[in-house]
């Protein structure tokens, strides 16, 4: 049975911007975060491209963050590894 709410219950990072999630319900993802980070205009979400600081990520309820939140993503769209949200990545490139 899926719970209600869903949550990561472990992430580790498996290559440069790519980070193997556990969710509650058992279920697995691979996520690349490169793509989306790469085609941000933001400043402090490119900053993100230095390896150091990508991987300083933690768990805090449930959810994976950088920082003081200055990173993050909504589960639902971790759970589904669709971090383009509404747009192709590829053809953003």
């Amino acid at each position: 049975m899926t719970p209600a709410i869903i949550n990561i219950v472990a992430a580790e990072q498996i290559g440069d911007y790519c980070i193997h999630l556990r969710f509650n319900d058992g279920s697995e993802q691979d996520v690349d975060f490169k793509p989306f980070l790469s085609h941000s205009r933001h400043p402090d979400i490119r900053a993100y491209l230095e390896p150091e600081r990508f991987a300083s990520f933690r768990l805090e309820y449930g959810e994976l963050v950088w920082g003081d939140y200055d990173l993050c993503f909504p589960v639902i769209d971790l759970y589904r590894n669709d971090l383009g949200h509404g747009y192709s990545l590829e053809a953003a490139a």
